[in-house]
């Protein structure tokens, strides 16, 4: 897009971040909102906890298969119109999550929403790519980025307080405000764009992803509560997803028309981004997923508590964004992503020396340097990941980038959740094999008088310690693995493409 172009948008280029921005939070922060009030849903469903996570499930499940399609239906029916159902029916499955009255019910609507959510946000990011000139786009992509990543972090503060002061039917229904001023804005502000009516959609492509994201995200799941491929349900699921998947790219390879365009993957910027917003992910949301029940079930943090001391980190990713929007054009993109994969990797192994002693003071400068990190990434990624494409594949591009930003989200949730679990087993089992009765530790007076292990009583308050210190060890390991993704991140950076100076014209490659 040129400048004049965006130029000929500036009266209503304010009003038009503001309306997109309301409804990319809106979808970020229900990523992560309903997390904390899953235990009141069960008690008010009646729900087994395996059940009740089909809450979360239903909804990444639904946004992952409806995440590529974005771009195909922005071009065949209008990225305005598109837009507007988007917002409105996300609305809308709000207010029914929020009115629902049985299991069945909170899960249907929580696939509609995932359904209508999942275009807001790779939307939002084309249309502010082509709201604003070329030599503005780090700018938007740093408002654009900080909605998307500070959104899940503050998800759960939000939800407890909600949870906690009013219900948890109320983490739905704060939606309808966001959603009634999105649709007033977009309706007002935003233009309409052209539509290919004959655009032709690519069904058997789409139906063989679909197939193969929903089977991999219910493996992922569901795996470490059905003993992996000891169960035959997961077998199916790994069945139907590497067949989907395989199906998926030898027709691509082989179609006229594939579902997802081969040209974009030519930029070799777009490719490594891929690469990079997954990593990214797995890093943002798998720490994230960790940290809450660390401070809850370790440091017995109440639940808004909890929330309170991760805030700090979604202030670092705020400072950084609006330091390193203005430094986009003018340093090279390249060592931002260098310098924050470095302070993400930095703060990751700072964790790896928690206790449950650990001051809150410690957790709160630790989280803020994180979240620093995740912001001096986000925003040279967005915008260097799309620079050197055409503009005509920018709602496509949004829409896969997107879908792997959900992917890495939700692999690296079940990855580290799943190693916290066996771990925590296995440390267990390594622990108590030291601690006996005949050990050396145990002939202190002290010990005897709160773990002795001729008592029920001291045998049951001996096996709460292994246990918490085995639970410590394991989330220290998820957070070593988490640093190494990190660190393995940042020699890749030498794979991007630097574009020059930031013109209206077609943009040059190093």
């Amino acid at each position: 897009m040129s400048a004049s172009a965006g130029e000929a948008r500036a009266p209503n280029r304010a009003m038009i971040t503001v309306s997109v921005m309301l409804a990319t939070i809106m979808q970020a922060i229900d990523t992560t909102i309903a997390n904390v009030a899953l235990p009141y849903m069960q008690g008010t469903m009646s729900a087994s906890l395996d059940q009740i996570n089909w809450v979360l499930t239903s909804y990444i499940v639904a946004a992952a298969i409806m995440t590529p399609p974005t771009g195909w239906l922005a071009g065949r029916f209008g990225r305005k119109r598109l837009f507007l159902c988007s917002v409105v029916g996300f609305t809308i499955s709000s207010v029914l999550c929020g009115l629902a009255g049985s299991l069945f019910e909170i899960v249907l609507y929580r696939l509609l929403q995932g359904l209508f959510g999942a275009s807001l946000v790779p939307l939002s990011q084309a249309v502010l790519l082509d709201t604003y000139p070329r030599e503005k786009q780090g700018s938007a992509m740093a408002m654009w980025g900080l909605g998307v990543t500070v959104g899940p972090i503050l998800g759960p503060t939000l939800g407890g307080w909600l949870t906690d002061h009013y219900s948890w039917r109320w983490v739905f229904f704060i939606n309808v405000p966001f959603g009634i001023l999105a649709v007033l804005g977009i309706l007002t502000f935003l233009s309409e764009t052209s539509r290919n009516r004959y655009a032709r959609f690519d069904w058997f492509g789409f139906s063989m992803l679909s197939i193969g994201l929903a089977s991999l995200q219910m493996m992922l799941d569901r795996g470490e509560l059905l003993d992996w491929f000891g169960s035959s349900e997961i077998i199916v699921e790994a069945v139907l997803a590497g067949l989907g998947f395989y199906l998926f790219f030898a027709h691509s390879a082989t179609a006229e028309r594939p579902f997802v365009t081969p040209a974009l993957f030519k930029d070799r910027n777009f490719t490594t981004g891929l690469i990079f917003i997954f990593s990214l992910a797995v890093v943002l949301y798998g720490s994230l997923a960790l940290m809450s029940p660390f401070l809850q079930t370790l440091m017995n943090y109440p639940v808004v508590t909890a929330g309170i001391a991760m805030a700090p980190r979604g202030a670092g990713t705020m400072i950084a964004m609006s330091v390193v929007g203005r430094l986009i054009g003018r340093v090279d993109t390249r060592l931002l992503l260098i310098g924050g994969f470095s302070l993400t990797a930095w703060s990751l192994w700072m964790m790896t020396g928690f206790t449950p002693d650990v001051s809150e003071w410690t957790i709160i400068w630790i989280g803020t340097v994180q979240g620093m990190g995740f912001g001096l990434l986000f925003v040279p990624l967005s915008t260097i990941t799309f620079a050197t494409l055409p503009p005509q594949l920018r709602n496509e591009a949004t829409g896969l980038f997107s879908l792997l930003r959900n992917m890495g989200g939700s692999i690296g949730i079940s990855v580290v959740t799943s190693l916290l679990i066996t771990n925590t087993q296995v440390n267990h089992a390594e622990i108590v094999n030291h601690v006996t009765a005949f050990s050396r530790q145990m002939d202190s007076a002290v010990i005897m008088r709160f773990w002795n292990p001729f008592t029920a009583v001291g045998q049951a308050a001996l096996n709460d310690e292994v246990t918490r210190q085995a639970t410590l060890i394991a989330y220290l390991n998820d957070y070593k693995l988490m640093m190494f993704v990190a660190l393995v991140s940042i020699p890749m950076v030498l794979l991007m493409r630097k574009p020059r100076a930031m013109t209206s014209g077609p943009v040059a490659l190093d």
